[in-house]
């Protein structure tokens, strides 16, 4: 389930801005009384500190619920590990529900991102060459896909989550030198091993 929180320019002020709301709401009304809270039980969607926010998906099928860190380590956490188990009172806010205090984390169900249940919505790809040496030309871990480059003169190379994590490998950073085996996919070039040139295996030639 996607949230309404959106990654354009408008979506990212209005984050500051419910960030900013509700690290205020957090300090000035800590004990919740003058609020109409609802409890939520889910699993953490995402969570990123550098950012101050994340999501979590209800049980129930409701809309992900906003999760702050001024909420998180006013409650005694530290962070928020994806797949993890959480049950907080939330608060109804104008772009939805909001977790305003936390009743219960645990930490025992998350998953490190290669153990991760794989994305039902990935196409196979057959690949026709042997491991050649890429560079990351660029990567998103929450969105879940990325882009390989051989060189200006050759077309980029799509790189999907699911075939990281069947390799072992969480994300790939801008820059990173990889070996990868890839295939004609449905919209282009497409990964279908990605290796770490550090994993020990032989370089190609």
């Amino acid at each position: 389930m996607t949230s309404d929180y959106g990654s354009n320019s408008l979506h990212h002020r209005e984050e500051v801005s419910a960030f900013e709301q509700g690290r205020r709401e957090a300090d000035s009304q800590a004990d919740g009384t003058s609020l109409e809270l609802v409890q939520v039980s889910g699993r953490i969607k995402w969570f990123d500190v550098a950012k101050g926010f994340g999501f979590i998906v209800p049980d129930n099928g409701m809309p992900d619920v906003l999760l702050h860190v001024t909420c998180l380590r006013r409650d005694g956490y530290q962070a928020a590990n994806e797949g993890a188990r959480i049950v907080v009172e939330a608060v109804q806010r104008p772009r939805g529900l909001q977790a305003f205090r936390i009743l219960s984390l645990d930490d025992s169900t998350a998953l490190h991102p290669s153990e991760l249940p794989l994305p039902r919505t990935h196409v196979q790809v057959v690949a026709t060459t042997g491991l050649e040496r890429a560079v990351v030309k660029w990567f998103n871990r929450l969105r879940g896909f990325g882009f390989l480059t051989q060189g200006d003169d050759k077309p980029d190379i799509f790189v999907h989550m699911e075939t990281l994590r069947r390799y072992g490998i969480a994300e790939l950073k801008p820059g990173e030198q990889v070996l990868v085996r890839f295939g004609d996919g449905s919209k282009g070039l497409m990964a279908a091993e990605v290796r770490l040139v550090d994993m020990n295996l032989p370089h190609s030639h």
